[in-house]
């Protein structure tokens, strides 16, 4: 069973800083790996993807230049570098995989593997 586990939340204030990665098993069909996060009484959203074999990557708007996801397929592992963090950016965040090739790394409902979460809450 493919199992995605990911680490690194915390408790930071406003600007500082937090990695998380995220360890899965074998996903040799994996196309599409991504962050997303859930703030309470919030709708999950998408925060960054990056693509298994070209490493193209794509950010929401709110986090571009601040946050930046990086894999390492050597050691199955995907990790987000979060920057300049803010208290907008609390949440529990996700890691997720998509083996559907042809659908875009940015449409959620391609995600069926998912990770339990890791909480991060930014103070101002």
């Amino acid at each position: 069973q493919v199992q995605l586990v990911e680490s690194g939340g915390g408790s930071v204030q406003a600007g500082g800083s937090l990695r998380l990665s995220c360890a899965f098993s074998a996903l040799p069909n994996r196309y599409c790996m991504g962050w997303f996060r859930q703030a309470p009484g919030e709708e999950r959203e998408w925060v960054a993807t990056i693509r298994h074999n070209s490493g193209a990557t794509n950010y929401r708007d709110s986090v571009a230049g601040r946050f930046t996801v990086s894999q390492d397929n050597a050691k199955n592992m995907v990790y987000l570098q979060m920057n300049s963090l803010k208290p907008e950016d609390t949440a529990m965040y996700y890691c997720a995989a998509h083996e559907r090739e042809g659908y875009r790394c940015s449409n959620s409902a391609a995600y069926t593997i998912w990770g339990q979460g890791t909480q991060v809450t930014v103070s101002s």
